[in-house]
């Protein structure tokens, strides 16, 4: 069964790609093909987990090739789970999107390019996931590098043109560096496959050995965000759209996540690299979180948040212990419900607020409250707020450096700790300032332009983005003229701050923010299911006989059929 399942996370939303691609000029039936393709996809991934922690891990050899020869697909409990994950917030963003597009009318976002180019997105993921070879999982990198950079740059404004540029140049960056490893591993020993390279790898000189492996971390590090290869990240994602931002920073940094994991288990078991990864761990996690401390906008500030928080996955990948993969088995899970999630709330609070920058916001729980409660859980969770799935990811990371009984090891555990105290000093910052500070203490200005802004010189209302460079002709000139308006007449201010607050939120994007926001909590009550379940995946990982043995055994996708 999981033979002939195990194609379909691919090809279901490249076929709807197609589809959505040619129904371009009936949006209607568009956004229906996407959300009933996201479903199907997050339908079938369930049954993949499901059978992978029944039957153990299967691989399908695509097209009948041979094995180390062809293409595999490989379902194992790592990978099943992480299809899962990325399924559901995937279509939980989707949601949100179509709501974001059907409130605004499309007006400034080519939404006949976003939902096939998200469906791509979404079949790079899944490639990546489950390639059982080297170049696969290139391929599913160069999926996602084209589909994001398109998605990056919607609507064509400057800032996001920038931020793309940014993107794609350190993207190809870390795809020539990649590819530049694939060749070198062929020369070494004649086979891409990874469980092929698991038996083959070990005979090769040890300096050969370490060369390869710092090649690959340093390719899968960048896509990753691991420090010092992070800085790109910030001045990227906060540019984009926000249902965009909120899938990339759920998913495409836990893509490189997931490469190291199956790089470092099942090829350099060793652990040669294991004392720098550990470094670069401390350093992900204290500087991305002294970044985010250090931002007055929202966006940014989550987005050193991500960086930083890369940083405790990658302490469990580098203690190399199955209580340390469990761990970051389970905190990837979590972070990429609580990032997405996170991301979509900021973009509520801008569409209400009219900016993301914290000193320009005030009074949101009193004219918000539903909003202030989709913030104030996930970002309690992402701090560590006990008995939340943030704290049992941390505590399992936290317990797994402990038992290394090193001192890098508790080094490390003290760097974690400092770092989610920080988190919690940086989300109570936001709170405060966004949510808990009379309106009245805002700089008037900014608060009237912004209110004045989101209603429209027609009083039709549309989303504000955070820059002049965002927004329309029309767009800039109606905010040039509030605060115009403001500056001579500070009267303005209460009177435009009472129309923002009349503004509702539209139903679909409240309604995929709250469900993913559920989500979150449900992490928390299915905790014990689910370490279980990531314990199992790392005794796998760490045994890596299911694994080789599960491709060698691979069946020809035909002969499933």
């Amino acid at each position: 069964m999981i033979s002939v399942l195990a194609p379909l996370p691919v090809l279901m939303p490249l076929l709807g790609a197609a589809g959505a691609l040619l129904l371009a000029h009936h949006p209607r039936a568009q956004r229906t093909l996407s959300l009933l393709v996201m479903t199907a996809v997050l339908s079938v991934s369930v049954a993949l987990l499901f059978l992978a922690d029944s039957e153990g891990p299967t691989a399908v050899a695509v097209g009948g090739w041979p094995v180390p020869l062809g293409i595999v697909l490989v379902v194992d409990r790592l990978s099943a789970l992480m299809l899962v994950v990325a399924s559901t917030v995937a279509l939980g963003v989707l949601v949100f999107a179509v709501g974001q597009g059907s409130a605004d009318r499309d007006e400034d976002t080519p939404v006949s390019i976003f939902h096939p180019t998200f469906l791509v997105l979404v079949a790079g993921v899944s490639n990546a996931f489950l390639a059982g070879d080297l170049f696969n999982l290139y391929v599913g990198f160069e999926i996602l590098l084209m589909a994001s950079y398109v998605l990056l740059t919607l609507g064509g404004t400057a800032p996001r043109i920038r931020g793309g540029i940014t993107y794609v140049v350190v993207s190809l960056t870390s795809s020539l560096l990649f590819l530049a490893a694939i060749g070198l591993v062929y020369a070494a020993t004649g086979t891409v496959n990874m469980a092929d390279l698991a038996v083959k790898l070990g005979d090769l000189p040890e300096g050969t050995q370490v060369l390869l492996q710092s090649m690959l971390l340093i390719a899968f590090g960048i896509k990753a965000a691991v420090f010092p290869l992070s800085a790109w990240l910030p001045d990227s994602y906060p540019t984009a759209p926000a249902p965009v931002t909120a899938v990339f920073a759920g998913l495409l940094t836990k893509v490189g996540v997931y490469a190291i994991i199956r790089t470092q288990t099942l090829l350099f078991p060793g652990g040669a690299l294991d004392d720098l990864l550990m470094w670069a761990a401390l350093a992900t996690m204290v500087i991305g979180i002294l970044g985010a401390v250090a931002q007055t906008d929202l966006r940014r500030l989550l987005s050193f948040t991500l960086v930083s928080h890369i940083g405790y996955m990658v302490f469990g990948i580098a203690l190399g212990t199955a209580a340390g993969l469990a761990g970051a088995i389970f905190y990837v899970v979590h972070h990429i419900a609580i990032q997405t999630t996170l991301f979509l709330v900021a973009g509520l609070i801008e569409r209400q607020g009219g900016t993301t920058s914290i000193d320009r916001l005030g009074g949101l729980a009193r004219r918000a409250p539903l909003l202030a409660v989709l913030f104030f859980v996930p970002a309690m969770n992402l701090a560590g707020i006990p008995p939340l799935s943030g704290f049992i990811g941390k505590l399992g990371l936290l317990e797994a450096g402990v038992a290394d009984g090193s001192a890098l090891a508790y080094t490390l555990v003290a760097g974690g700790v400092v770092t989610s105290l920080l988190t919690l000093v940086a989300i109570a910052r936001v709170w405060t300032r966004a949510f808990w500070r009379p309106p009245t203490q805002a700089p008037a200005e900014d608060t009237a332009a912004a209110a004045a802004a989101a209603a429209g010189p027609s009083g039709d209302g549309f989303a504000p983005a955070a820059e002049d460079g965002d927004l329309t002709a029309r767009q800039v000139a109606w905010r040039r003229h509030t605060r115009v308006a403001t500056a001579a007449d500070p009267d303005i201010a209460p009177a435009a701050s009472a129309v923002r607050a009349l503004r509702p939120l539209p139903g679909a994007m409240v309604s995929a923010t709250a469900a993913l926001v559920a989500v979150t909590v449900a992490l928390t009550v299915v905790a014990g299911f689910l370490y279980g379940l990531a314990d199992r995946a790392a005794d796998d990982l760490v045994e890596r006989t299911p694994y080789i043995e599960a491709v060698f055994d691979a069946p020809a996708a035909e002969d499933a059929e």
